[in-house]
């Protein structure tokens, strides 16, 4: 054999290995194509099984937002109808105690149309006038101190000054025009009062 015919058959031999190697490399590539198939689906199953679970999730906390947000809106509906009715209603049971004694004073108008005993009608007045003040402190109101005290302009109102003999009755509260009045430590209304100059 010639060199030439060796070397041929050598170049031969190495062009069929590479084409064998060719072929064996598109095999493998195939196989490692499908190889990758199988795990690109592989990957998409979980995938699509999450999406399900996170959409159900989902679905779930709307359900429980809607029903959270109901809730709270009949919850504010509710308090803002009781608040209503106890604004409306507060004094309710105030007037119910003050009933006897507009029933006192029914009675003495009628006693008065009839009545022959000018001191008897006095005294029934002031039976109901006590009744009354009874009333009051009862439910904590009380009448503000003003005459012969100090002017203090936290419980009084001076509407007018007059000149006083005395000294020891200058800048004291001489005569009271209207009574003042506490709801247990707030004023209700100062008293209107005339102070010795």
């Amino acid at each position: 054999m010639s060199k030439k015919h060796k070397k041929e058959e050598i170049e031969q031999e190495l062009a069929n290995q590479q084409t064998g190697n060719t072929e064996s490399n598109v095999t493998d590539s195939r196989a490692h194509a499908d190889e990758g198939k199988d795990h690109a689906a592989q990957v998409e199953q979980p995938k699509d099984d999450n999406i399900a679970e996170l959409t159900a999730q989902l679905e779930e906390m709307k359900d429980k937002y809607l029903r959270l947000t109901a809730e709270f809106d009949n919850y504010r509906k509710r308090t803002l109808k009781e608040k209503t009715d106890l604004i409306k209603f507060a004094s309710e049971e105030v007037l119910k105690d003050l009933l006897p004694v507009i029933d006192d004073l029914d009675r003495a108008l009628k006693a008065i149309e009839t009545a022959n005993d000018i001191n008897a009608v006095k005294e029934g007045i002031a039976l109901i006038v006590n009744k009354f003040n009874d009333f009051l402190k009862a439910k904590g109101v009380k009448e503000i101190d003003a005459i012969g005290n100090e002017l203090d302009t936290d419980l009084h109102e001076a509407i007018s000054k007059i000149p006083v003999q005395d000294k020891a009755q200058k800048g004291k509260i001489v005569d009271v025009i209207q009574k003042g009045y506490m709801l247990h430590d707030k004023v209700m209304r100062f008293s209107k009062v005339v102070v010795g100059d």
